[in-house]
């Protein structure tokens, strides 16, 4: 991707910082007009006294005086203003930036953020947003102060003495310079950075999310020798990012402090020969050169950071553009006929197939269980009928149409899937059900029953908090809370992928039991549970192995078999 289109990507994330900003961010411009004003202030006081002293001046002390107290009265109305509005504005601009780029992220299609890493937005929205706001949300209101005075003090310096102004403006060049050359240094410090913390918080989450395997497998110093590599990494960017930003600020203090003292010794040199330079010019002229270089400090540590910021900014900018488009037709929540599946094949990588010449007949209404081995492809035809991956060969057709011309968004209003791992939010029962969205309660009322939740309501009531990942209920209490949620949105076909894999005999009845009571939903299970209960219940069961339908039937029909399914069946009741 060109410059150009980089720009193009990250204009509307830039954008967020002032958008509805405008009048905070006005006001801190007219508290830094004031800061300015007061320190222009202060060097005409100094440099007036000094000449009132050695009898030059033509202001009286009291009319100093006077300039004194109107520079008190701008320093008051600076601070009042920055009180109020430098932190409104540096709040709106972060929340916004960050709201902007979460709505993207929830846009994205499922087929597109499976095949991501999230650590990257992990650390898009909390280490690199932390970044820009210090490196630019947080040091702009400074640099507009810094050239609102630099324009005042070179006004003023001018005025003095328009010979010792030029001669102070070439001495400038040189740490300006300097500094902006440098400034690269540190940009690409701060992206090296960023990808090592964002590898960093990609390792945190696998090790959480796995932590109770990790305690099962005894893995924890392979896993400690992980982190600390991964941390080592993370300290050594941030060593050199650091070592970068000080070389761009003690380069910056060396040039500016050379330019300085030439600036002090050309104004010596100027009022020793006799060229209408007045102690108080020379003197003041120390002090508005402070004003000066204080954009030759600021702006280019600030241009750094401003380029780094940009630089995250690009990077979240392109994961976020990488979608996969909503296109296809839109059809109704409907399904009348069932859904077909012809010669289905799939490969998650070439040669490397995961399905083969899948066939499958789901009537609409029916519920049909998909059986077999850990690693047949259970989940994989699950998830090719939820439209995570057109990379299919073969059809797929929800009625008679097929999936692949179907709009992803107006299917999700089909279908619904409860999955093994069931995300709760530390929330309150009711808002975990609905998703905290608004429903009728009667509708509510209706999912709690047929979900087999009402006791669960009962003894706790509806505003008990779930815990974090629901931490505070059982994994069969979490599994109702998804049946839940599904009969909620009222789609005609359910998914169960694998959902009571972890659960005991008796509560993985219990939640089968439910989901078979759903009259009136197409059902299909991904199960590996074998419990004859439950199987003689079904429409059909399709019996993988090695990604192809091994065999397809009735329970009866494959017992009497004595195929494949038999074994797996015998095996499971010993």
């Amino acid at each position: 991707m060109n410059k150009k289109e980089l720009k193009q990507l990250r204009r509307p994330f830039i954008r967020q910082f002032f958008h509805a900003n405008g009048f905070n961010l006005a006001m801190t411009m007219v508290a830094s007009l004031c800061s300015a004003a007061t320190n222009l202030i202060i060097s005409l006081l100094i440099k007036e006294i000094t000449d009132l002293i050695s009898g030059s001046s033509s202001y009286t002390l009291k009319c100093l005086f006077m300039v004194m107290v109107i520079g008190i009265v701008l320093m008051l109305v600076a601070m009042f203003l920055d009180a109020i509005f430098l932190s409104r504005f540096r709040a709106r601009a972060m929340k916004q930036y960050r709201e902007y780029a979460f709505n993207k992220l929830l846009n994205k299609g499922i087929q597109a953020f499976s095949r991501e890493n999230s650590s990257v937005y992990l650390s898009a929205l909390s280490n690199d947003a932390n970044t820009i706001e210090q490196d630019f949300v947080s040091r702009l209101q400074s640099v507009l102060e810094s050239i609102l005075i630099f324009i005042g003090a070179l006004g003023m310096m001018l005025w003095c003495s328009p010979q010792l102004t030029v001669i102070s403006i070439l001495m400038a060049l040189l740490p300006l310079v300097v500094t902006l050359l440098l400034g690269n240094k540190a940009a690409e410090a701060e992206k090296v950075l960023s990808d090592k913390k964002e590898r960093y918080t990609g390792m945190l989450k696998d090790t959480l999310t796995g932590f109770t395997i990790i305690k099962s497998s005894k893995a924890e110093n392979n896993i400690l020798h992980m982190h600390e590599g991964q941390s080592e990494g993370v300290a050594k960017a941030s060593s050199d990012r650091t070592r970068a930003n000080v070389l761009v600020s003690y380069s910056t203090l060396i040039a500016a402090g050379i330019l300085q003292f030439g600036v002090f010794f050309t104004a010596a040199i100027l009022a020793l020969t006799g060229q209408n330079i007045t102690g108080g010019t020379a003197v003041v002229f120390v002090q508005l050169m402070n004003y000066v270089l204080s954009p030759i400090q600021t702006i280019p540590t600030f241009y750094a950071g401003m380029k780094s910021s940009f630089g995250l900014t690009d990077k979240l900018a392109q994961a976020l553009n990488q979608n996969i488009p909503d296109e296809g037709t839109p059809i109704k929540p409907e399904l009348k006929k069932g859904i077909m599946i012809k010669d289905l094949s799939f490969a998650y990588e070439k040669d490397k197939g995961v399905l083969q010449d899948i066939d499958m007949e789901l009537k609409a209404g029916g519920c049909y269980a998909i059986a077999g081995g850990s690693g047949c492809g259970k989940s994989t035809i699950l998830n090719l009928l939820m439209a995570a991956s057109k990379d299919y060969q073969g059809q797929i057709f929800y009625d008679d149409k097929e999936l692949k011309d179907i709009s992803p968004s107006s299917l999700y209003d089909l279908v619904s899937i409860i999955q093994q791992n069931v995300f709760v939010f530390n929330s309150t029962i009711y808002d975990n059900i609905t998703m905290f969205s608004q429903y009728e309660k009667e509708e509510v009322d209706r999912a709690i029953r047929l979900s087999g939740l009402s006791k669960l309501i009962e003894e706790k009531g509806e505003d008990y908090l779930c815990g974090e990942n629901g931490s505070g209920l059982s994994g069969g209490e979490r599994q109702r809370v998804s049946i839940a949620r599904a009969l909620l949105r009222k789609t005609p076909v359910l998914f169960v992928d694998e959902a009571t894999a972890s659960l005991d005999a008796k509560t993985s009845f219990e939640v089968l039991d439910a989901i078979l009571k759903l009259d009136g939903y197409t059902r299909i299970i991904v199960t590996h549970d074998l419990d004859e209960n439950i199987l003689r219940r079904l429409d059909g069961l399709f019996i993988l192995r090695n990604g192809v339908v091994n065999e397809k039937g009735s329970f009866d029909k494959l017992m009497e078999d004595k195929g494949y399914f038999y074994s797996l069946y015998t095996v499971s009741q010993q």
